[in-house]
C-alpha cells in the first residue's frame, strides 16, 4: 500500500508526463484507483486555481 506522499508524487509525475514505467507498474499493483483519482482531482483543482491566480495578478498589474 502506498502512502499519501507517494501517491501525490506519482500523480504529479504522471500529470506532467515524466512518470517512469516501473513507477507506473507499481501504481497499478500497489495502489488503489480511488486514491489516485482523488489525488488527480486535487492536483487539477490546484493547477487551475494557480492559473486563475496568475491571470488575476497579471490583469491587476497591467
Amino acid at each position: 500500500m502506498r502512502n499519501a506522499k507517494q501517491i501525490f508524487k506519482s500523480v504529479f509525475a504522471a500529470f506532467f508526463g515524466v512518470q517512469s514505467n516501473s513507477n507506473r507498474e507499481k501504481d497499478f499493483t500497489q495502489g488503489k484507483l480511488s486514491h489516485f483519482i482523488i489525488a488527480g482531482v486535487i492536483l487539477t483543482i490546484a493547477f487551475i486555481a494557480s492559473l486563475v491566480l496568475i491571470v488575476q495578478l497579471v490583469l491587476v498589474n497591467s
